[in-house]
């Protein structure tokens, strides 16, 4: 498909300049970008690249000069990333799906499939299942007995999601997530060794073997509109309660969400993101690669947390933290300052015990 300068331009509801009528059938980087291609320097430093390639028209920033960089039209983008979000929402044509259900897809009698859903071959959906209108559901994905998932629904191949969770309108799933699993929820039929390190911090007790019994996950799944699950991700079923994700929240790869979590609205969780059980945030909390939370905490609205930063503790509404244990960012950076100044201090240490030694050896040879 080919798309023309101006309604580009409307898409990200921007002002052009030049040739409205041009075309271009894709984006690329500057110096990458062939004469059909629109280049994408929204930025000064990127302008380079722009006597190397080919483009005819490119996203700039605002106030460049796009006829001194030899370009026939120019977008301009006061915010760069957003404009990102616009374009290439514009030229995503999404995955190649066949309309209509692939005869080697396996439908329960019960099961109900909205109008113009396409799903692809191998998919199984279970008794009673209900997907929406205009779903697109890729190969190998499977849909346990009861699920429903709203309208306008994108499921990518090799999805498994389980009975009992319910899912809304515009949900997108990358390959491999799994929704709707046991939580990780075991008890010992005496006080365990974990249970004894809690209440007595950490002093030493008497050690026995035990073995552990499963606390089955009776609860379900419950994910609001608009949300997004990222490859491999992983969403457990509450106890007896749902687990909840809500409206707008956008999980990244390889998150793990333990059983009976709240996650709120507008959430931002980035790769590796760990949130154990029973832990609640708040709305637009957003967590960054490889950060954790601990069981049983609550997470304000509006907390961001720095990567690889661990949660031990209630997090008030606001706060920006960082490290582990976590800590606010301006006490984290003043912590690692002082990490940084340690090995200095303790030669300045040594330096000092030795003249103070030598200044005691001279003082006790000078007494009479």
């Amino acid at each position: 498909m080919s798309y023309r300068i101006s309604d580009i331009a409307a898409a990200l509801g921007a002002r052009f300049e030049g040739m409205g009528d041009l075309t271009v059938t894709g984006a690329a980087e500057p110096a990458q970008a062939r004469a059909d291609q629109l280049a994408l320097a929204m930025d000064p430093r990127y302008a380079d690249g722009l006597s190397r390639g080919q483009a005819r028209a490119a996203v700039l920033w605002d106030g460049a000069d796009w006829r001194a960089l030899g370009l026939e039209a120019a977008v301009f983008a006061p915010r760069g990333r957003l404009a990102m979000a616009r374009l290439t929402q514009v030229f995503d044509a999404g995955p190649m799906l066949d309309p209509g259900i692939h005869p080697t897809a396996i439908i329960h009698p019960e099961a109900s499939v909205g109008e113009g859903a396409a799903i692809a071959p191998y998919v199984v959906i279970g008794a009673g299942a209900r997907i929406g209108a205009r779903a697109r559901i890729a190969e190998h994905v499977s849909i346990g007995a009861g699920v429903v998932i709203g309208d306008d629904a994108l499921i990518l191949a090799g999805v498994r999601i389980s009975a009992r969770v319910t899912i809304g309108n515009r949900f997108i799933a990358q390959p491999g997530a799994v929704i709707g699993g046991d939580g990780f929820s075991f008890v010992t039929e005496e006080r365990s060794r974990v249970e004894e390190a809690r209440a007595t911090l950490g002093k030493p007790g008497e050690t026995k073997e035990q073995s552990w019994l499963r606390i089955h996950s009776l609860g379900g799944v419950t994910i609001h509109d608009d949300v997004e699950v990222g490859a491999n991700t992983t969403i457990d079923r509450g106890t007896i309660r749902d687990t909840v994700i809500g409206r707008g929240t956008k999980l990244d790869n390889l998150v793990q969400i333990g059983h009976n979590v709240i996650v709120g609205e507008d959430c931002l969780l980035c790769g590796m993101v760990g949130i154990a059980g029973s832990t609640r945030l708040g709305n637009r909390v957003v967590l960054g690669g490889q950060a954790m939370a601990v069981d049983n905490i609550t997470v304000g609205d509006d907390v961001v947390a720095g990567a690889a930063t661990t949660i031990t503790s209630n997090a008030p509404a606001g706060r920006v933290l960082m490290g582990s244990p976590a800590v606010k960012m301006d006490q984290h950076v003043e912590i690692y300052k002082s990490q940084r100044r340690l090995p200095r201090m303790l030669a300045q240490l040594a330096d000092l015990q030795k003249t103070v030694k030598n200044l005691v050896e001279k003082g006790a040879d000078s007494d009479p």
